[in-house]
């Protein structure tokens, strides 16, 4: 008797998310992001010229400034993916 042939195997088509494949998308949140985290450190150091305080809320604002920034600069560079594993 011949063995049966074996069915192929369904396999589904990867698909990257629409942030991955669309330059234009990163480039438009990533800026997005930039300018509104220049935009709070510009308003916490408008506040320090202005003669006030440096208070821990103005630190707090100048903190999350960087963080939306570097978010903004990890959005465009998307390094996800892009460092394989060598053996």
């Amino acid at each position: 008797m011949s063995s049966p042939t074996p069915l192929p195997e369904k396999s589904s088509p990867v698909t990257k998310p629409l942030s991955e494949k669309c330059w234009s998308c990163r480039i438009l949140s990533g800026g997005g992001l930039l300018a509104s985290g220049g935009y709070v450190f510009m308003q916490a150091q408008k506040f320090r010229h202005l003669g006030g305080p440096t208070s821990m809320g103005t630190v707090a604002q100048i903190i999350f400034a960087a963080g939306l920034a570097s978010w903004g600069i990890v959005v465009i560079a998307d390094p996800v993916g892009k460092n394989t594993r060598k053996l």
